[in-house]
Parts: structure tokens; sequence; C-alpha cells
């Protein structure tokens, strides 16, 4: 985790809400200079910071609705501090809590240099990226569905199995295995939902490829040289990293992508792991997706997975594939060099 540690004449921490933000600025002593509750409005924003823009650093805590204001810094030239909104909860935690306390502890925070820092996502990419988390917002409630199907076929016990009904042709005669008409109605609703989402998916996945057109396309290419990683899935990867740079260690980029556990250690013992949402979620789904697509219709890989699997079990062999493709594509974006299958396996 990194520190804020420039310094400055002035330090603003704003605890920010959709309608009402509560501004506190301290200079290089620590005094207050602004404390007050303005509207969520960017004229009323920099009314208030006017008397101290010569020297000034502006932070909030990561959360939804940090999009306009870091957009407005840039614009204005006014240096900008996203905390990271899970360790300055560590950080600045207290028994009485509300906004205007809040904001001062985030100033004094920046003032200390001790706000941890969250990444600012471009502006050029972030629609875009905010559309890909979207989408498999709505591929999880279209697995919901198949899941509540198949449930449903194994609470009334039925002899033939549906398959894979993620796949048009194997969705005929289901309603009709049941006998009860409560249960053909759930089962009915169930499948024209997701004669619904396979439609809007279609055409949003179409729409994303079209409007997708900020990234690299050189690291585009390298990720879906990796067995089993398609167009969609190479965008969610790329737009979710979008500089690898930003990671000086391979290390650092698993972490990120919540591949690792995070050990907690006092006076040299363990005391099991911690810090499993800090990260990035859609990079953990996207490697842990790509890990299975990587071993379909893949044999040599299907015979290193087994080796995997006799050592470790089946759940951790997917989870050690999962991070070993993390750092394979870390590599790879950060040498511009192509998935060799044959030395990923050796």
């Amino acid at each position: 985790m990194q520190f804020y540690t420039r310094q400055h004449k002035f330090y603003c921490g704003i605890d920010l809400h959709a309608r009402k933000m509560y501004v506190c600025i301290l200079d290089a002593g620590g005094n207050i200079r602004v404390h007050q509750n303005i509207k969520t409005e960017p004229e009323a924003f920099l009314r208030v910071i006017t008397p101290f823009r010569e020297d000034i650093v502006v932070t909030v805590e990561c959360i939804f609705t940090w999009y306009w204001l870091a957009d407005l810094c840039q614009k204005e030239g006014i240096p900008f501090v996203l905390g990271h909104a899970l360790y300055m909860k560590a950080i600045h935690g207290g028994k009485t809590k509300n906004d205007k306390i809040d904001s001062h502890k985030i100033a004094v925070l920046l003032r200390g240099g001790m706000i941890p820092m969250a990444y600012v996502y471009p502006k050029k990419m972030r629609a875009t990226r905010d559309l890909l988390r979207r989408r498999n917002h709505l591929m999880r409630k279209r697995a919901e569905l198949f899941a509540h199907i198949q449930n449903t076929n194994t609470q009334y016990n039925l002899s033939d199995s549906f398959g894979c009904i993620a796949k048009p042709q194997n969705r005929n005669g289901i309603v009709e295995q049941f006998e009860h008409p409560a249960v053909q109605k759930s089962m009915a609703v169930d499948l024209e939902l997701i004669r619904t989402y396979d439609v809007i998916l279609t055409d949003l996945e179409r729409t994303i490829i079209k409007l997708a057109n900020h990234h690299d396309p050189v690291s585009y290419a390298l990720l879906q040289s990796i067995h089993g990683v398609g167009r969609i899935l190479g965008l969610v990867m790329l737009y979710e990293i979008e500089d690898i740079d930003r990671f000086p260690r391979v290390q650092d980029f698993v972490s990120y992508s919540r591949l690792v556990k995070c050990s907690h250690e006092s006076n040299g013992k363990k005391c099991g792991t911690n810090g499993n949402k800090i990260g990035n979620a859609h990079l953990k789904w996207a490697f842990s997706e790509a890990a299975i697509l990587f071993l379909k219709g893949n044999d040599p890989a299907k015979r290193y997975f087994d080796r995997i699997i006799h050592k470790h079990g089946k759940a951790k062999a997917l989870s050690i594939l999962a991070h070993k493709l993390g750092r394979a594509v870390y590599f790879m974006l950060k040498n511009k060099e192509s998935f060799d299958q044959e030395k990923f396996l050796r």
C-alpha cells in the first residue's frame, strides 16, 4: 500500500455524499481554516477552496461518488488523492462517527502522509469498464436462474438430468417434466427470463466490443493468445488492469487481483489470514474464469491440472492455476510477449 507523502500549504479532506459534502481544510500547521457542510456541486466546492488554490491537495474516500470530483480537480489543475476506503477505515476508526469528524480525520491523515492511495482510473476508459462490470452482473443473475432450475431438478429427484441448459437446445421439455402446475410455472418464468437475458447480453457484448476503443490493441491481442480467453474476457482483464506499469512487481499485481492470501503474523506466530476484500474482485473473477476455460479442450493443460489435483485437491488446484495465469499475464503485458503454453506448463 502506497501513502501520499507530498507536502502542501493546505490539505482538504472531504466526506463525500450524493447531495452533501463536509469539507475540512487544514494549513501546514494543522490549524482548521474551513470546516463546513456544503452542497455536492462543483461551484460550491470551487468557491470554498478559492482562497487556498495556490497550493492545496484534495482527498476523498474511494466510494461510488468520486468520479465527478476527480474529473473536476484534473480540469482545474488541483492535485487529487483517492483514499482506499478499507485501509482508511482501519486507520481512522473511532468511538464517535459523523461527517464533520470524518472530514477532519481525512484531512489530518492527508497532512500526516497517512492516506492510503487507491488508483484514480482514467476518465476515457471508465465508462466502458463500468459497462463491462454491468455485463458481468447480468451474467451472474442469468447463472442464478440456471442454478435454480438444476436445484429444482434435484429437489424433486427427477430421473433425467437436464444437462447443460446454457445451450438453448437442451431447454426443451424442462417444464413438462414437473407434475405440479406451480412448479411448472416457476420453471417457465426462469426459462423466459433466461431467454430475455440472452437477447440483452448478446446486444450488450456487441456494444461493448464496438465502444471499447481506448485500450492498447497489442495488450488485447496478447491476452487473447491464452487458450480460452476470448474477446469479452480479454476486455474485462484489460480494462480492470488498465496499465500494467502501475504494478512495480508481480507480487503487487497478484495481490491486487486477490489471487493470494494475506497472512497475519505477530511475534513470529501466524494468526491466520485477512484482507480478502481488499483488491479487485473483477480481476479475481476474470482469472478464475480463465482457469476454467483454459482447461476446456486443452489436453496438455488437463494433464498438468491432474497432477496439481493429485497433490492439492481440485479446489486449491483451480486457485493455483488462476494464480499462475495471473503471473503469466503480468509478464506477458510487461514484456509484450504472447502466451507460451509449453513454457507455462513446464
